[in-house]
């Protein structure tokens, strides 16, 4: 079971998790916020909204297309 870091909190989570599915599961379900102010979440689950994006690692990626792992770094806030 991967443990990763959501907005520096310990979340473990199944094998095969994607990270869209983590923010469901361990924080507000949301993956970043808007310049106006507002949450966002991911809609689509394949890429093509761009609602899911997310800092991992300190790179921007799409939380619906990438797996979790153990130790990763998941920032959804600014």
């Amino acid at each position: 079971m991967p443990e990763l870091f959501l907005d520096g909190q310990p979340l473990s989570v199944a094998n095969g998790t994607s990270v869209a599915a983590a923010l469901a599961l361990g924080a507000d379900g949301c993956s970043r916020t808007s310049v106006g102010g507002q949450r966002r979440a991911p809609v689509c689950g394949m890429g093509i909204c761009q609602e899911c994006r997310v800092l991992i690692d300190g790179h921007r990626r799409l939380a619906c297309q990438t797996l979790c792992r153990d130790g990763m770094h998941v920032q959804t806030r600014s």
